[in-house]
């Protein structure tokens, strides 16, 4: 079959913050991030590139070089996948990686693997492999990996990756993919063959997932974020080749969607990473508005500032911006298939809060998570990230409006006080209790104008609450939708996707503590309920005929055991939108 080259090497950059709020600022721009190559082809191609550096505008609130903080210069990675049909123990290579379940690792009476595949392996080496394994304990639990360097096969080395008791699911071969990049890491490796000990009868379309879903965890999990360090080292791993999966137009087609939606979650996650004194509201938008100018061919942006916000009376949004010296940026990303009819119309709308100190109710003592408030924006991560995979893959017969009400909730003169009233742009009135409770406020105005758009069906990401994170812990969403239709799609997506999500209840008699004395509601009810609550809120900003979800992410979105973003989302929205592409 010809070699397919599909490359993607992406340079984004970010604008410095002016210093009023006139859209006629002029801007100067120094380039941030770089998004990792993933290579599909039958070959290895050079192609790297570097960011550079721009000078700031005497007048400019320099905000973008707080603290002479700028991103280092690094080469993007590259990684070719490919997909191979080749007898697995003539493969050349540096690692062979095996995935393993705990039946599998099963072994007769002579203590040899009862697996046809390791039993010819095991051949090969001698006995030296299920000699191995019995001595180190390995028995295809999940985590579990044994990295061997065996004479006796094309490989360098032989790995063992423990799947578990079974592996079925996306979740799982995402795992074994970064599992593999881990040891691939270990052993410096440049190219690592990968094949599963029992494929069992799966469906072709099985397989296709699974290799994608491999392929997709190999290069996330190979992915480190670099940027911000003086001394680091580069990722190794240049090749990996993908055995016993078939090859052909459909398999290099899911291995082109992984890469794309792989380079959605790399830019996902460097948005998260990037600090505050970095990514400023005014870098966010403009961090938008190259995605669409990347894809201008179905992307459009629209950022509006502080003045037209104001005209279109978003009292909630801008009573949170008010104390921080960074004006806000109101983004809005809209998506048009290049030919063809719309038969959907979604919306996607993304918490946007690039610092919050908590305003007045300053977040104070242990557990308080302030110097990780940089993170406040992971659903305008997902958002944005989801709009530059979809810019990416085109999808047909949808239109999709991308919505993020940037800004930061700091502490000044000018700030929004305990006890104030603001009034959203669909006339209802908040008295604001707490001003930590300001995500709510923003998502409010920004659910208004979805609705406006036209949008059918509107999915909202937020890293809204601290309750949610205790009902459910680090790892999983949750998920508050009055529509079991939507409920149903976005759970179908969530598990073709790997990303964990659990419904709650809508608890609308939960309501009565929002209830104020002054004004139509008050921002939060308590700590009793609190996501629940908070969901009660913003379903007050959505109009009674749109479908509507929101999924609170503020557990998920960050891996405190490895202290970075996850890219957490990204995945489940772009299938999502997918699934009503015609």
């Amino acid at each position: 079959m010809a070699a397919t080259v599909v490359s993607l090497a992406t340079s984004l950059t970010a604008a410095v913050v002016p210093s009023s709020f006139s859209s006629s600022s002029s801007f100067v721009f120094t380039k941030l991030w770089s998004t990792p190559c993933l290579r599909i082809t039958f070959s290895v191609s050079p192609f790297s590139y570097s960011r550079g550096g721009g000078k700031l505008m005497a007048h400019s609130l320099a905000r973008a070089t707080l603290g002479l903080t700028q991103p280092a210069n690094i080469d993007a990675p590259k990684i070719a996948i490919s997909a191979k049909e080749i007898d697995v123990a003539e493969w050349k290579g540096d690692i062979l990686a095996v995935g393993v379940t705990e039946k599998d690792m099963t072994k007769d009476d002579s203590k040899r693997f009862e697996n046809s595949l390791l039993k010819k392996l095991d051949a090969k080496l001698g006995g030296h492999l299920s000699e191995a394994s019995s001595e180190e304990d390995f028995t295809g639990k999940p985590g579990q990996s044994l990295v061997l360097r065996l004479p006796g096969l094309g490989s360098k080395r032989i790995g063992l990756i423990g799947l578990g008791q079974s592996a079925t699911n996306t979740y799982a071969f995402r795992n074994f993919g970064e599992a593999i990049a881990a040891a691939a890491k270990t052993a410096q490796a440049c190219n690592v063959g990968i094949v599963l000990a029992s494929t069992g009868s799966t469906s072709n379309e099985s397989k296709l997932n699974t290799a994608s879903a491999i392929a997709s965890g190999t290069v996330l999990g190979t992915y480190e974020d670099n940027r911000y360090k003086s001394d680091s080292k580069k990722p190794v791993l240049k090749s990996v080749d993908i055995l016993g999966f078939g090859t052909g137009p459909e398999l290099e087609k899911k291995l082109k969607h992984a890469e794309d939606v792989s380079s959605a979650v790399i830019f996902g996650k460097e948005l998260v990473n990037s600090p505050a004194n970095v990514l400023t509201p005014a870098v966010l938008a403009e961090e938008a508005t190259k995605i669409a100018s990347m894809y201008s061919d179905v992307l459009s942006a629209t950022i509006l500032n502080a003045e037209q916000c104001k005209e279109l009376k978003m009292g909630s949004y801008l009573g949170v911006a008010a104390a921080s010296a960074n004006p806000p940026h109101f983004i809005h990303l809209c998506y048009k298939p290049p030919s063809g009819p719309t038969k959907a119309k979604l919306a996607l709308v993304g918490k946007g809060l690039t610092f919050d100190s908590g305003g007045y109710n300053i977040k104070t003592g242990p557990g308080c998570f302030i110097e990780l408030m940089k993170f406040d924006m992971g659903g305008s991560a997902a958002v944005l990230g989801a709009a530059k995979a979809i810019g990416q893959v085109k999808p047909p017969g949808v239109e999709v409006h991308f919505i993020v009400a940037a800004c930061e909730n700091m502490i000044s003169g000018t700030g929004m006080r305990p006890g104030d009233i603001v009034t959203a742009s669909n006339g209802k009135t908040i008295e604001v209790n707490n001003t930590d409770a300001e995500g709510r406020l923003t998502l409010a105005d920004a659910l208004v104008y979805a609705c406006n758009q036209g949008a059918e069906k509107i999915i909202d990401l937020a890293t809204l609450t601290g309750a949610c994170v205790v009902a459910l812990g680090p790892s999983i969403a949750g998920v508050f939708t009055p529509s079991d239709e939507l409920a149903n799609e976005v759970f179908a997506a969530a598990e073709a996707s790997g990303e964990k999500l659990w419904r709650m209840p809508m608890e609308e008699s939960y309501w009565e503590s929002m209830k104020s004395g002054v004004a139509d509601m008050v921002n939060t009810g308590g700590r009793q309920g609190g996501a629940i609550t908070a969901a009660l809120f913003l379903k007050q900003f959505v109009d009674e005929k749109v479908q509507w979800m929101h999924i609170d992410i503020a557990g998920p979105v960050w891996n405190e055991k490895k202290r970075t973003a996850t890219g957490f989302g990204i995945q489940t929205l772009v299938e999502w939108v997918q699934q009503h592409s015609s």
